[in-house]
């Protein structure tokens, strides 16, 4: 293993920093005297063995890594998947000599963004790495923003063994009022440096997460169904997709038919959610607005449930609708925070929009999230580049990104510390349906 970090300050903005990663030295040293041609191009370290280049990986964090795929202690592949989880800024381009599809599909799947072929023809090399770069300028900025976040709010929580296990779901009984917006970003803005995030798209038939984070996988929670009371929870955690940043996703059905299946099972969500809790400190779950079994049941195991709406008639009148079955079920009242999207700050036109004040006095619930109207441009922007709004914009002072921002600190202060409810308490609620519940009503 060779190569030191930048010294702070000397480092050339303009150069992409890069780590190689290759069992044979001379291969090593080639590479290096040519790419010190480039003067955009930096090598700031080179590795003999898999362990070492992750170990290098997570010290220097360089823009790019070119790690060959056949090395003796852990080869190119696994050393991928462990840099994409600690170092998820850093981007990898896989070398082998084995030119096969199926080694380039298995590279993609750990987390790799480009394959070339040995022997490695420089000029092929040379635009890779230019175009990787700027194909990942949106997550280093993404990450940096993210590292930037007040270290003070995001603590790292000691190591027990298991995580904390929180279960946070956001719901919403009217549709496009920005509940997928609010999970994606409060789940990203959980993320720092020692907590375990996990975004779990529970809206089964419609799921946006997927599509609002530009995440794809080929497993899904189709696929985690059936094995459930076995579900490793080690093997889950490469199983689910992960996100530029290191965030991971578990996505929904592929399709909306596929789904039948997982909601003929009202308790599956719950179920999984349970299984894998306690190996991570914050489970972010995005629902659908159906009020049925199956969200009833996620609602039981969620530690909070962040209630979301708009200042309009017809979606506080639901919202107080929910929050009257929420005391049939008797939900301890802090159990849920309110979140209340798309408020006009512009206040000269008083008979426009209803006030915080009205709202808080309808729902008599303290509004903990005001998140203001913007212009939508700003959204669709971070849904176009597969990024949450939060990291979107490196002014954090900027609505929306400083009232999302203030959710998570919010969030993570609430249940950080907070003793679970043991099991057998659980296990002695009286469990009931919404149909018993609307009866009653």
């Amino acid at each position: 293993m060779s190569g030191k970090p930048p010294q702070k300050g000397q480092e050339n903005k303009q150069q992409i920093s890069i780590l190689l990663v290759d069992d044979i030295p001379e291969t090593r040293e080639n590479i290096k005297k040519l790419l010190a041609f480039e003067s955009d191009f930096k090598v700031i370290g080179s590795a003999g063995t898999g362990r070492e280049g992750v170990a290098m990986a997570k010290e220097y964090q360089p823009d790019i890594i070119i790690m060959d795929i056949n090395m003796p202690d852990m080869d190119g592949l696994q050393a991928t998947a462990q840099i994409k989880q600690h170092v998820p800024m850093s981007a990898v381009i896989i070398m082998s000599v084995q030119d096969d599809p199926n080694y380039m599909r298995r590279a993609m799947v750990a987390g790799a963004r480009d394959f070339l072929a040995k022997p490695i023809d420089m000029d092929e090399l040379y635009n890779t790495i230019r175009t990787v770069y700027q194909n990942t300028e949106e997550n280093r900025r993404q990450y940096a923003a993210m590292r930037e976040m007040p270290a003070a709010i995001f603590a790292a929580p000691k190591e027990t063994g298991e995580r904390a296990g929180h279960i946070v779901a956001v719901y919403s009984p009217q549709g496009g009022v920005g509940v997928t917006t609010l999970a994606t970003n409060l789940a990203s803005g959980l993320m720092k440096e020692g907590v375990k995030v996990l975004l779990v798209d529970a809206d089964l038939q419609f799921g946006d997460v997927g599509t609002f984070l530009n995440v794809q996988s080929q497993s899904t929670m189709v696929e985690l169904a059936d094995d459930v009371d076995d579900l490793d929870v080690e093997l889950f955690e490469n199983i689910v997709a992960t996100h530029d940043s290191g965030l991971k996703v578990l996505l929904g059905p592929q399709r909306p038919e596929l789904a039948d299946e997982l909601r003929a099972r009202p308790s599956i969500v719950a179920d999984i959610l349970g299984k894998i809790s306690t190996n991570y400190d914050f489970i972010v779950v995005d629902t659908s607005k159906a009020f049925d079994e199956m969200l009833l049941s996620i609602f039981d195991r969620a530690t909070k449930i962040v209630l979301v709406g708009t200042p309009t008639l017809s979606c506080l009148k639901n919202m107080r609708f929910v929050l009257d079955l929420f005391d049939q079920l008797a939900y301890d009242p802090n159990k849920t925070i309110i979140a209340i999207n798309k408020i006009w700050e512009d206040r000269k036109d008083k008979f426009a929009t209803i006030s915080p004040e009205k709202i808080q006095s309808f729902l008599k619930r303290t509004l903990v999230a005001r998140i203001p109207q913007v212009d939508e441009r700003l959204i669709l922007s971070a849904i176009n580049k597969g990024v949450p709004v939060i990291a979107s914009d490196r002014d954090q002072t900027k609505p929306p990104i400083k009232q999302m921002i203030e959710l998570s600190e919010y969030v993570y202060n609430e249940l950080m510390g907070v003793q679970e409810e043991d099991d057998s308490s659980a296990q002695a609620k009286k469990q009931v349906g919404i149909s018993s519940i609307i009866k009653r009503r």
